[in-house]
Protein backbone atom coordinates (compact mmCIF):
# COMPACT_ATOMS: atom_id res chain seq x y z
CA UNK A 1 0.00 0.00 0.00
CA UNK A 2 1.39 3.39 -1.01
CA UNK A 3 2.37 5.62 1.90
CA UNK A 4 0.25 8.76 2.15
CA UNK A 5 2.31 11.91 1.62
CA UNK A 6 2.26 14.37 4.48
CA UNK A 7 2.71 18.08 3.95
CA UNK A 8 5.25 18.59 6.73
CA UNK A 9 8.83 19.76 6.44
CA UNK A 10 10.42 16.80 8.30
CA UNK A 11 8.50 14.28 6.21
CA UNK A 12 9.36 15.77 2.83
CA UNK A 13 12.96 16.71 3.69
CA UNK A 14 13.34 13.26 5.24
CA UNK A 15 12.42 11.71 1.90
CA UNK A 16 15.17 13.77 0.27
CA UNK A 17 17.71 12.62 2.89
CA UNK A 18 16.87 9.02 1.95
CA UNK A 19 16.77 9.58 -1.80
CA UNK A 20 19.65 12.01 -2.40
CA UNK A 21 22.10 11.07 0.37
CA UNK A 22 25.37 11.77 -1.44
CA UNK A 23 24.09 14.64 -3.58
CA UNK A 24 25.42 18.10 -2.79
CA UNK A 25 22.94 20.07 -0.69
CA UNK A 26 24.15 23.30 0.97
CA UNK A 27 27.39 25.27 0.96
CA UNK A 28 29.25 28.51 0.44
CA UNK A 29 30.60 29.33 -3.02
CA UNK A 30 34.16 28.05 -3.35
CA UNK A 31 34.04 26.01 -0.12
CA UNK A 32 33.18 22.47 0.97
CA UNK A 33 29.57 21.59 0.18
CA UNK A 34 27.49 19.54 2.62
CA UNK A 35 25.82 16.46 1.13
CA UNK A 36 22.24 15.56 2.01
CA UNK A 37 23.57 12.87 4.37
CA UNK A 38 25.81 15.41 6.10
CA UNK A 39 22.95 17.87 6.40
CA UNK A 40 20.87 15.11 8.01
CA UNK A 41 23.57 14.39 10.59
CA UNK A 42 23.85 18.08 11.42
CA UNK A 43 20.06 18.40 11.67
CA UNK A 44 19.90 15.44 14.08
CA UNK A 45 22.66 16.91 16.24
CA UNK A 46 20.94 20.31 16.47
CA UNK A 47 17.65 18.59 17.27
CA UNK A 48 19.32 16.68 20.07
CA UNK A 49 20.80 19.89 21.48
CA UNK A 50 17.39 21.54 21.47
CA UNK A 51 15.67 18.54 23.02
CA UNK A 52 18.36 18.42 25.73
CA UNK A 53 17.43 22.00 26.56
CA UNK A 54 13.73 21.16 26.85
CA UNK A 55 12.64 22.75 23.58
CA UNK A 56 9.21 21.30 22.95
CA UNK A 57 6.55 21.29 20.29
CA UNK A 58 5.26 24.83 19.73
CA UNK A 59 8.24 26.55 21.38
CA UNK A 60 9.68 29.52 19.46
CA UNK A 61 13.31 29.38 18.28
CA UNK A 62 14.76 32.47 16.58
CA UNK A 63 17.45 32.68 13.88
CA UNK A 64 19.33 35.97 13.61
CA UNK A 65 21.80 35.72 10.75
CA UNK A 66 22.54 36.36 7.12
CA UNK A 67 22.06 33.47 4.70
CA UNK A 68 24.37 30.49 5.21
CA UNK A 69 24.22 26.66 5.08
CA UNK A 70 23.74 26.37 8.85
CA UNK A 71 20.67 28.61 8.56
CA UNK A 72 18.97 25.88 6.54
CA UNK A 73 20.24 23.11 8.84
CA UNK A 74 18.80 24.92 11.85
CA UNK A 75 15.49 25.67 10.12
CA UNK A 76 14.97 21.98 9.33
CA UNK A 77 16.03 20.93 12.85
CA UNK A 78 13.63 23.33 14.58
CA UNK A 79 10.64 22.42 12.42
CA UNK A 80 11.43 18.69 12.67
CA UNK A 81 11.08 18.92 16.45
CA UNK A 82 7.69 20.54 16.11
CA UNK A 83 9.07 23.85 17.35
CA UNK A 84 8.52 27.12 15.47
CA UNK A 85 11.20 29.06 13.57
CA UNK A 86 11.29 32.81 14.15
CA UNK A 87 13.49 34.25 11.37
CA UNK A 88 14.81 37.70 12.25
CA UNK A 89 15.88 40.08 9.49
CA UNK A 90 19.59 40.97 9.86
CA UNK A 91 18.94 44.63 9.03
CA UNK A 92 16.48 45.06 11.89
CA UNK A 93 17.63 47.56 14.51
CA UNK A 94 18.54 46.46 18.04
CA UNK A 95 15.14 47.66 19.26
CA UNK A 96 13.28 45.87 16.46
CA UNK A 97 15.13 42.62 17.23
CA UNK A 98 14.31 42.96 20.93
CA UNK A 99 10.64 43.54 20.09
CA UNK A 100 10.51 40.46 17.85
CA UNK A 101 12.17 38.22 20.44
CA UNK A 102 9.86 39.44 23.20
CA UNK A 103 6.65 39.36 21.16
CA UNK A 104 7.38 35.89 19.78
CA UNK A 105 8.38 34.61 23.25
CA UNK A 106 11.50 32.99 21.77
CA UNK A 107 13.23 30.60 24.18
CA UNK A 108 16.31 30.01 22.00
CA UNK A 109 18.27 32.22 19.60
CA UNK A 110 20.74 31.02 16.97
CA UNK A 111 22.91 34.00 16.01
CA UNK A 112 25.82 34.54 13.64
CA UNK A 113 29.04 36.04 14.98
CA UNK A 114 28.57 39.18 12.90
CA UNK A 115 25.19 39.90 14.51
CA UNK A 116 25.94 38.80 18.08
CA UNK A 117 26.54 42.44 19.16
CA UNK A 118 22.87 43.17 18.40
CA UNK A 119 21.91 40.85 21.27
CA UNK A 120 24.12 42.50 23.87
CA UNK A 121 22.08 43.81 26.74
CA UNK A 122 18.98 41.90 25.68
CA UNK A 123 17.22 39.92 28.38
CA UNK A 124 13.95 38.05 28.53
CA UNK A 125 12.33 35.68 31.00
CA UNK A 126 11.65 33.26 28.15
CA UNK A 127 15.14 33.21 26.61
CA UNK A 128 17.25 30.36 28.00
CA UNK A 129 19.74 29.46 25.28
CA UNK A 130 21.89 31.40 22.77
CA UNK A 131 23.81 29.40 20.16
CA UNK A 132 26.36 30.45 17.54
CA UNK A 133 25.01 29.69 14.07
CA UNK A 134 28.55 29.69 12.67
CA UNK A 135 29.63 26.49 14.45
CA UNK A 136 26.76 25.60 16.82
CA UNK A 137 28.91 26.48 19.83
CA UNK A 138 26.78 27.48 22.80
CA UNK A 139 27.17 31.11 23.82
CA UNK A 140 25.04 30.96 26.96
CA UNK A 141 22.57 28.81 28.88
CA UNK A 142 23.62 25.27 27.94
CA UNK A 143 22.43 22.53 30.29
CA UNK A 144 24.47 19.55 29.10
CA UNK A 145 27.43 18.36 27.07
CA UNK A 146 26.47 14.95 25.67
CA UNK A 147 23.58 14.50 23.30
CA UNK A 148 22.33 11.76 20.99
CA UNK A 149 20.73 12.43 17.61
CA UNK A 150 17.02 11.63 17.60
CA UNK A 151 15.93 8.49 15.80
CA UNK A 152 14.24 8.85 12.43
CA UNK A 153 10.70 7.76 13.45
CA UNK A 154 10.57 10.28 16.29
CA UNK A 155 11.63 13.06 13.97
CA UNK A 156 9.08 12.21 11.28
CA UNK A 157 6.01 11.90 13.45
CA UNK A 158 6.43 14.81 15.83
CA UNK A 159 4.56 17.33 13.70
CA UNK A 160 1.22 17.66 11.96
CA UNK A 161 0.33 19.59 8.82
CA UNK A 162 -1.56 22.27 10.75
CA UNK A 163 1.24 22.81 13.28
CA UNK A 164 3.04 26.14 13.10
CA UNK A 165 6.36 25.94 11.26
CA UNK A 166 7.38 29.60 11.13
CA UNK A 167 6.51 32.90 12.77
CA UNK A 168 7.73 35.62 10.43
CA UNK A 169 8.01 39.29 11.27
CA UNK A 170 7.97 41.30 8.07
CA UNK A 171 10.06 44.35 7.34
CA UNK A 172 7.05 46.49 6.56
CA UNK A 173 6.83 49.49 4.22
CA UNK A 174 4.37 50.95 6.74
CA UNK A 175 6.61 50.62 9.78
CA UNK A 176 4.41 48.15 11.67
CA UNK A 177 5.86 44.64 11.81
CA UNK A 178 3.44 41.76 12.46
CA UNK A 179 4.11 38.10 13.28
CA UNK A 180 2.79 35.99 10.40
CA UNK A 181 1.92 32.41 11.44
CA UNK A 182 2.69 29.87 8.71
CA UNK A 183 1.93 26.17 9.11
CA UNK A 184 3.82 23.20 7.68
CA UNK A 185 0.97 22.76 5.22
CA UNK A 186 1.21 26.41 4.10
CA UNK A 187 4.90 26.13 3.28
CA UNK A 188 4.90 22.61 1.81
CA UNK A 189 1.83 23.32 -0.32
CA UNK A 190 3.52 26.38 -1.83
CA UNK A 191 6.81 24.57 -2.47
CA UNK A 192 5.04 21.65 -4.15
CA UNK A 193 2.57 23.67 -6.22
CA UNK A 194 5.31 26.04 -7.44
CA UNK A 195 6.56 23.07 -9.47
CA UNK A 196 3.61 23.66 -11.81
CA UNK A 197 5.31 26.92 -12.81
CA UNK A 198 8.89 25.64 -12.87
CA UNK A 199 10.18 22.10 -12.46
CA UNK A 200 13.10 21.64 -10.07
CA UNK A 201 15.16 18.45 -9.97
CA UNK A 202 18.31 16.99 -8.45
CA UNK A 203 20.46 18.45 -11.25
CA UNK A 204 19.51 22.04 -10.43
CA UNK A 205 21.98 24.50 -8.95
CA UNK A 206 20.61 27.45 -6.95
CA UNK A 207 22.64 30.57 -6.16
CA UNK A 208 21.07 32.37 -3.21
CA UNK A 209 21.34 36.17 -3.09
CA UNK A 210 18.27 37.07 -1.01
CA UNK A 211 17.95 36.91 2.81
CA UNK A 212 16.73 33.57 4.13
CA UNK A 213 14.88 35.48 6.82
CA UNK A 214 12.35 36.43 4.13
CA UNK A 215 9.58 33.95 3.21
CA UNK A 216 10.34 34.25 -0.51
CA UNK A 217 13.83 32.79 -0.08
CA UNK A 218 12.83 30.38 2.71
CA UNK A 219 10.09 28.61 0.77
CA UNK A 220 11.33 28.83 -2.82
CA UNK A 221 15.09 29.18 -2.29
CA UNK A 222 15.58 26.64 0.53
CA UNK A 223 12.62 24.31 1.07
CA UNK A 224 11.83 23.87 -2.64
CA UNK A 225 15.38 22.79 -3.62
CA UNK A 226 15.72 20.58 -0.52
CA UNK A 227 12.48 18.78 -1.38
CA UNK A 228 13.82 18.03 -4.87
CA UNK A 229 17.49 17.14 -4.33
CA UNK A 230 18.99 20.35 -5.71
CA UNK A 231 22.06 22.16 -4.35
CA UNK A 232 22.03 25.70 -2.94
CA UNK A 233 25.12 27.94 -2.84
CA UNK A 234 25.47 30.96 -0.55
CA UNK A 235 27.70 34.03 -0.59
CA UNK A 236 29.95 35.05 2.30
CA UNK A 237 29.37 38.72 1.52
CA UNK A 238 26.58 40.92 0.18
CA UNK A 239 25.93 40.34 -3.56
CA UNK A 240 27.77 43.39 -4.88
CA UNK A 241 29.04 43.11 -8.47
CA UNK A 242 32.58 42.32 -7.26
CA UNK A 243 31.23 39.41 -5.17
CA UNK A 244 28.49 38.20 -7.50
CA UNK A 245 30.41 38.09 -10.79
CA UNK A 246 33.04 35.51 -9.71
CA UNK A 247 30.32 33.52 -7.92
CA UNK A 248 28.27 33.30 -11.12
CA UNK A 249 31.33 32.12 -13.00
CA UNK A 250 32.18 29.50 -10.36
CA UNK A 251 28.68 28.14 -9.72
CA UNK A 252 27.01 28.62 -13.12
CA UNK A 253 23.52 28.45 -11.56
CA UNK A 254 20.47 27.00 -13.25
CA UNK A 255 18.08 28.81 -10.88
CA UNK A 256 18.13 32.19 -9.15
CA UNK A 257 15.54 34.16 -7.21
CA UNK A 258 15.72 37.91 -7.05
CA UNK A 259 13.74 41.13 -6.67
CA UNK A 260 13.01 43.68 -9.44
CA UNK A 261 15.51 46.27 -8.22
CA UNK A 262 18.47 44.01 -8.99
CA UNK A 263 17.55 43.49 -12.64
CA UNK A 264 16.48 47.14 -12.93
CA UNK A 265 19.94 48.23 -11.77
CA UNK A 266 21.58 45.96 -14.34
CA UNK A 267 19.42 47.41 -17.10
CA UNK A 268 19.57 51.11 -16.20
CA UNK A 269 23.23 51.14 -15.10
CA UNK A 270 24.80 48.78 -17.65
CA UNK A 271 22.56 48.15 -20.65
CA UNK A 272 20.60 51.36 -21.27
CA UNK A 273 23.71 53.61 -21.19
CA UNK A 274 25.30 51.48 -23.92
CA UNK A 275 22.46 52.32 -26.28
CA UNK A 276 21.92 55.87 -25.02
CA UNK A 277 25.51 57.12 -25.15
CA UNK A 278 26.18 56.09 -28.75
CA UNK A 279 24.53 58.34 -31.34
CA UNK A 280 24.24 55.52 -33.89
CA UNK A 281 22.94 52.94 -31.40
CA UNK A 282 20.60 55.50 -29.87
CA UNK A 283 19.10 56.18 -33.29
CA UNK A 284 18.76 52.47 -34.11
CA UNK A 285 17.27 51.71 -30.69
CA UNK A 286 14.30 53.95 -31.44
CA UNK A 287 13.32 51.67 -34.35
CA UNK A 288 11.49 48.53 -33.07
CA UNK A 289 13.13 46.00 -35.45
CA UNK A 290 16.64 47.18 -34.57
CA UNK A 291 15.76 47.55 -30.87
CA UNK A 292 14.74 43.90 -30.76
CA UNK A 293 18.00 42.84 -32.40
CA UNK A 294 20.06 44.98 -30.01
CA UNK A 295 18.16 43.67 -26.99
CA UNK A 296 18.61 40.09 -28.15
CA UNK A 297 22.36 40.62 -28.50
CA UNK A 298 22.50 42.23 -25.04
CA UNK A 299 20.48 39.33 -23.65
CA UNK A 300 23.04 36.82 -24.88
CA UNK A 301 25.79 38.72 -23.08
CA UNK A 302 23.82 38.83 -19.82
CA UNK A 303 22.98 35.14 -20.09
CA UNK A 304 26.67 34.36 -20.48
CA UNK A 305 27.49 36.62 -17.52
CA UNK A 306 25.08 34.58 -15.38
CA UNK A 307 27.02 31.42 -16.17
CA UNK A 308 25.46 30.31 -19.43
CA UNK A 309 23.08 27.62 -18.13
CA UNK A 310 20.36 29.57 -16.33
CA UNK A 311 16.93 27.95 -16.75
CA UNK A 312 14.91 30.06 -14.35
CA UNK A 313 15.40 33.62 -13.11
CA UNK A 314 12.52 34.27 -10.73
CA UNK A 315 11.56 37.88 -10.02
CA UNK A 316 9.20 38.69 -7.16
CA UNK A 317 8.66 40.87 -4.12
CA UNK A 318 7.61 44.01 -6.03
CA UNK A 319 6.42 45.15 -9.46
CA UNK A 320 8.98 45.00 -12.28
CA UNK A 321 9.57 48.16 -14.31
CA UNK A 322 7.73 47.72 -17.67
CA UNK A 323 10.71 48.99 -19.71
CA UNK A 324 12.96 46.41 -18.06
CA UNK A 325 10.42 43.64 -18.61
CA UNK A 326 10.08 44.57 -22.29
CA UNK A 327 13.86 44.31 -22.55
CA UNK A 328 13.87 40.86 -20.89
CA UNK A 329 11.20 39.63 -23.29
CA UNK A 330 13.07 40.85 -26.36
CA UNK A 331 16.37 39.65 -24.90
CA UNK A 332 14.83 36.18 -24.54
CA UNK A 333 16.16 35.99 -21.01
CA UNK A 334 14.71 33.04 -18.99
CA UNK A 335 12.85 35.12 -16.44
CA UNK A 336 9.49 34.59 -14.75
CA UNK A 337 7.36 36.84 -12.55
CA UNK A 338 5.88 35.75 -9.24
CA UNK A 339 3.38 37.47 -6.97
CA UNK A 340 2.53 36.84 -3.35
CA UNK A 341 2.95 37.98 0.22
CA UNK A 342 4.49 36.68 3.43
CA UNK A 343 0.93 35.88 4.50
CA UNK A 344 0.58 33.49 1.53
CA UNK A 345 3.80 31.56 2.11
CA UNK A 346 4.51 33.52 -0.27
CA UNK A 347 3.36 32.57 -3.79
CA UNK A 348 -0.13 33.28 -5.17
CA UNK A 349 0.39 33.69 -8.91
CA UNK A 350 3.17 33.47 -11.44
CA UNK A 351 4.31 33.09 -15.01
CA UNK A 352 6.47 30.39 -16.51
CA UNK A 353 9.66 31.01 -18.48
CA UNK A 354 8.75 31.76 -22.08
CA UNK A 355 5.11 32.68 -21.44
CA UNK A 356 5.14 36.27 -20.19
CA UNK A 357 2.38 38.82 -20.54
CA UNK A 358 3.89 42.28 -20.23
CA UNK A 359 2.82 43.92 -16.98
CA UNK A 360 1.12 40.81 -15.58
CA UNK A 361 2.07 38.63 -12.63
CA UNK A 362 0.50 35.64 -14.36
CA UNK A 363 -2.32 33.31 -13.40
CA UNK A 364 -3.16 31.92 -9.97
CA UNK A 365 -0.92 29.05 -8.92
CA UNK A 366 -2.56 25.61 -9.03
CA UNK A 367 -4.72 25.15 -5.93
CA UNK A 368 -5.10 28.90 -5.39
CA UNK A 369 -8.17 31.02 -6.20
CA UNK A 370 -7.84 34.74 -6.87
CA UNK A 371 -10.69 37.21 -7.27
CA UNK A 372 -11.11 40.98 -7.48
CA UNK A 373 -13.34 42.10 -4.62
CA UNK A 374 -15.90 44.79 -5.50
CA UNK A 375 -14.31 45.64 -8.89
CA UNK A 376 -14.82 49.08 -10.38
CA UNK A 377 -17.58 48.70 -13.00
CA UNK A 378 -15.57 50.68 -15.56
CA UNK A 379 -11.93 49.65 -15.01
CA UNK A 380 -12.44 46.27 -13.33
CA UNK A 381 -9.94 47.29 -10.67
CA UNK A 382 -10.36 46.32 -7.04
CA UNK A 383 -8.66 44.67 -4.09
CA UNK A 384 -7.07 41.28 -4.78
CA UNK A 385 -8.48 38.52 -2.56
CA UNK A 386 -6.99 35.03 -2.46
CA UNK A 387 -7.88 31.60 -1.12
CA UNK A 388 -5.77 28.43 -0.81
CA UNK A 389 -3.82 26.14 1.50
CA UNK A 390 -0.96 28.65 1.40
CA UNK A 391 -2.89 31.33 3.33
CA UNK A 392 -1.53 31.97 6.82
CA UNK A 393 -3.18 30.95 10.07
CA UNK A 394 -3.21 34.58 11.22
CA UNK A 395 -1.10 37.18 13.01
CA UNK A 396 0.44 36.05 16.29
CA UNK A 397 -1.43 37.38 19.33
CA UNK A 398 -3.28 39.89 17.13
CA UNK A 399 -6.87 38.71 16.59
CA UNK A 400 -8.12 42.17 15.60
CA UNK A 401 -5.71 42.62 12.66
CA UNK A 402 -6.18 38.96 11.73
CA UNK A 403 -9.94 39.47 11.45
CA UNK A 404 -9.37 42.51 9.22
CA UNK A 405 -7.48 40.49 6.58
CA UNK A 406 -9.25 37.13 6.98
CA UNK A 407 -12.91 38.12 6.53
CA UNK A 408 -14.15 34.53 6.42
CA UNK A 409 -14.77 31.57 4.10
CA UNK A 410 -11.02 31.12 3.61
CA UNK A 411 -10.42 34.43 1.81
CA UNK A 412 -7.40 36.64 2.46
CA UNK A 413 -7.41 40.37 1.72
CA UNK A 414 -4.03 41.10 0.13
CA UNK A 415 -4.23 44.89 0.31
CA UNK A 416 -3.11 45.01 -3.34
CA UNK A 417 -5.15 46.62 -6.11
CA UNK A 418 -5.37 44.73 -9.36
CA UNK A 419 -7.39 43.59 -12.33
CA UNK A 420 -7.93 40.16 -13.91
CA UNK A 421 -8.21 39.73 -17.68
CA UNK A 422 -10.51 37.19 -19.35
CA UNK A 423 -7.80 34.51 -19.18
CA UNK A 424 -7.23 34.97 -15.46
CA UNK A 425 -3.97 36.91 -15.76
CA UNK A 426 -3.51 39.29 -12.85
CA UNK A 427 -2.09 42.79 -13.28
CA UNK A 428 -1.32 44.85 -10.18
CA UNK A 429 -1.91 48.58 -9.91
CA UNK A 430 -0.38 49.23 -6.49
CA UNK A 431 -1.00 48.93 -2.77
CA UNK A 432 -4.39 49.99 -1.45
CA UNK A 433 -2.68 51.84 1.41
CA UNK A 434 -0.43 53.72 -1.07
CA UNK A 435 -3.24 54.78 -3.39
CA UNK A 436 -3.80 58.53 -3.48
CA UNK A 437 -7.32 59.87 -3.96
CA UNK A 438 -7.35 62.92 -6.24
CA UNK A 439 -9.36 66.10 -5.70
CA UNK A 440 -12.24 64.74 -7.80
CA UNK A 441 -12.10 61.25 -6.31
CA UNK A 442 -9.77 59.73 -8.92
CA UNK A 443 -7.56 56.78 -7.93
CA UNK A 444 -3.89 57.68 -8.38
CA UNK A 445 -1.27 54.92 -8.14
CA UNK A 446 2.15 56.32 -7.13
CA UNK A 447 3.90 53.11 -8.21
CA UNK A 448 2.85 53.70 -11.83
CA UNK A 449 4.14 57.29 -11.79
CA UNK A 450 7.42 56.13 -10.21
CA UNK A 451 7.83 53.56 -12.97
CA UNK A 452 7.73 56.37 -15.57
CA UNK A 453 10.15 58.55 -13.58
CA UNK A 454 12.61 55.68 -13.19
CA UNK A 455 12.77 55.32 -16.97
CA UNK A 456 14.28 58.80 -17.27
CA UNK A 457 18.04 59.00 -17.80
CA UNK A 458 20.22 59.16 -14.68
CA UNK A 459 17.33 58.48 -12.27
CA UNK A 460 18.23 55.76 -9.78
CA UNK A 461 14.92 55.61 -7.90
CA UNK A 462 11.95 57.76 -6.97
CA UNK A 463 9.06 58.09 -4.55
CA UNK A 464 5.75 59.85 -5.19
CA UNK A 465 3.73 61.21 -2.26
CA UNK A 466 0.94 63.70 -1.70
CA UNK A 467 1.70 66.92 0.19
CA UNK A 468 -0.93 69.61 0.76
CA UNK A 469 -3.02 68.28 -2.09
CA UNK A 470 -0.11 68.22 -4.56
CA UNK A 471 1.67 65.24 -6.09
CA UNK A 472 5.34 65.46 -5.14
CA UNK A 473 8.06 63.25 -6.61
CA UNK A 474 11.30 62.75 -4.69
CA UNK A 475 14.06 61.63 -7.05
CA UNK A 476 17.44 60.08 -6.28
CA UNK A 477 19.81 60.87 -9.17
CA UNK A 478 23.13 59.48 -10.32
CA UNK A 479 25.06 62.74 -9.95
CA UNK A 480 28.29 61.23 -11.30
CA UNK A 481 26.53 60.40 -14.56
CA UNK A 482 25.12 63.91 -14.73
CA UNK A 483 28.60 65.34 -14.29
CA UNK A 484 29.79 63.16 -17.16
CA UNK A 485 26.87 64.35 -19.26
CA UNK A 486 27.96 67.95 -18.78
CA UNK A 487 31.66 67.16 -19.36
CA UNK A 488 32.23 70.25 -21.43
CA UNK A 489 30.72 72.28 -18.61
CA UNK A 490 32.45 70.47 -15.74
CA UNK A 491 33.64 73.62 -14.05
CA UNK A 492 30.28 75.29 -14.55
CA UNK A 493 28.50 72.18 -13.29
CA UNK A 494 30.62 72.11 -10.16
CA UNK A 495 29.99 75.81 -9.53
CA UNK A 496 26.27 75.69 -10.29
CA UNK A 497 25.39 72.10 -9.35
CA UNK A 498 22.16 73.10 -7.60
CA UNK A 499 20.97 75.11 -10.60
CA UNK A 500 21.81 72.31 -13.05
CA UNK A 501 20.05 69.71 -10.90
CA UNK A 502 16.97 71.94 -10.60
CA UNK A 503 16.90 72.31 -14.38
CA UNK A 504 17.17 68.54 -14.73
CA UNK A 505 14.35 68.00 -12.23
CA UNK A 506 12.14 70.27 -14.31
CA UNK A 507 12.99 68.15 -17.38
CA UNK A 508 11.89 65.08 -15.43
CA UNK A 509 8.61 66.74 -14.44
CA UNK A 510 7.77 67.64 -18.05
CA UNK A 511 8.76 64.16 -19.25
CA UNK A 512 6.57 62.42 -16.67
CA UNK A 513 3.56 64.66 -17.18
CA UNK A 514 3.67 64.01 -20.92
CA UNK A 515 3.28 60.28 -20.23
CA UNK A 516 0.72 60.02 -17.42
CA UNK A 517 -2.99 60.85 -17.28
CA UNK A 518 -4.15 64.30 -16.22
CA UNK A 519 -5.02 63.10 -12.71
CA UNK A 520 -1.46 61.82 -12.15
CA UNK A 521 0.37 65.01 -13.13
CA UNK A 522 3.30 65.76 -10.82
CA UNK A 523 3.43 69.33 -9.52
CA UNK A 524 6.80 69.22 -7.76
CA UNK A 525 9.99 67.18 -8.27
CA UNK A 526 12.50 67.26 -5.43
CA UNK A 527 16.11 66.06 -5.38
CA UNK A 528 16.73 63.32 -2.80
CA UNK A 529 20.47 63.09 -2.17
CA UNK A 530 20.58 59.68 -0.45
CA UNK A 531 19.19 56.26 -1.45
CA UNK A 532 15.78 55.61 0.08
CA UNK A 533 15.67 53.25 3.06
CA UNK A 534 14.37 49.82 2.05
CA UNK A 535 12.93 46.56 3.36
CA UNK A 536 14.56 43.13 2.98
CA UNK A 537 13.02 42.78 -0.49
CA UNK A 538 14.32 46.24 -1.45
CA UNK A 539 10.96 48.02 -1.32
CA UNK A 540 11.12 51.64 -0.19
CA UNK A 541 9.92 52.19 3.38
CA UNK A 542 7.29 54.73 2.38
CA UNK A 543 6.17 55.54 5.91
CA UNK A 544 9.52 57.25 6.55
CA UNK A 545 8.90 59.88 3.86
CA UNK A 546 5.29 60.91 4.40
Amino acid sequence: MKEQERLTIPYLVGKSFDRYGENKALGFVGEVILSYSEVKRSVDAVMAMLEKNSVNRGDKVAILSGSMPNWGVTYVAITSLGAVVVPVLPDFTVDEIANVLKHSEASVVFVSGALTPKLRGFSSEKLRLVVSLDDFAVISGYNGTEYEPLSKPEREYLVEEEDLAALIYTSSTTGKSKGVMLTHKNICFTANKSLTLHRVNDKDVFLSILPLSHTYEQTLGLILPLFNGAVVYYLRKAPTPSVLMPALEAVRPTTMLTVPLIMEKIYFNKIAPTFRDSKILSLLYRMPPFRKLLNKAAGKKIYKTFGGRLRFFGIGGAKLNPTVEKFLIEARFPYAIGYGLTETSPLLAGTSVGSPLLGSTGQAMEGVTIKIHNPDPVTGEGEVWAKGDNVMKGYYNDPVTTAEVLPGDGWFRTGDLGVLNNNGYLSLKGRLKNMIVGSSGENIYPEEIESVINDFSHVIESLVIQQKGKLVAMVHLNVEELQAKFQSLKKEFAEQADVKIDEYLEEIRKYVNSRVNKFSQVQVVLYHSEPFQKTATLKIKRFLYR
